[in-house]
């Protein structure tokens, strides 16, 4: 099977990988109950990266609109979703394919972390609008909402969404946008 040859990403000329929102992430990534919860979303289709952007946004008083730029979403496609989907073809428990797993396992996380900070990028040239909402978790609840790959109201999903919005309200004492 031959596997089509893609042009490369065109990227831009600087990216800026330790930041706000990559700080956020990894504290997010801390907290075990909020860490369940964005794979569990993951699994049903959601993007971490949208889920992280919707809580950083909200912590500081800003509204997700559920937009991202082209090149968020194309690394997400082409690099990270890629990346995951080959990790995730290798079973965890094959003891000969265990060093190339634990490999893309690496090489996922850098891809994550490529791409929120292409979001980064993204959200610091849209100047994101400030929200009216009275409270942290209020706004973080709106923006998962914005975030939300389909508009569905399960009873499950709702709940979910109410606890992760507590739990990325509480993450870290984020760090303003610029």
């Amino acid at each position: 099977m031959t596997v089509p040859q893609t042009e490369p990403l065109a990227l831009p000329a600087t990216m800026e990988p330790d930041n706000p929102l990559w700080r956020y992430a990894l504290a997010c990534w801390r907290k075990p109950e909020l860490a369940e919860i964005c794979l569990d979303l993951q699994a049903q289709g959601w993007s971490v990266t949208r889920i992280l952007c919707a809580g950083w946004l909200g912590a500081n008083g800003h509204t997700f609109t559920g937009v991202e730029g082209a090149k968020v979403t194309e690394w997400r496609a082409r690099v990270t979703g890629s990346i995951r989907s080959a990790r995730k073809s290798i079973p965890r428990n094959h003891n000969a394919c265990r060093e190339l797993r634990e490999a893309l396992a690496k090489a996922e996380l850098q891809a994550e972390k490529s791409e929120l900070a292409l979001a980064w990028q993204h959200l610091n040239s849209s100047n994101p609008g400030t929200g009216t909402m009275l409270d942290r978790n209020t706004a973080i609840l709106q923006n998962l909402l914005a975030a939300a790959p389909l508009r569905n109201s399960e009873a499950e999903t709702t709940a979910s969404l109410k606890t992760l919005a507590i739990l990325l309200a509480t993450a870290t004492d984020s760090e303003p946008m610029p």
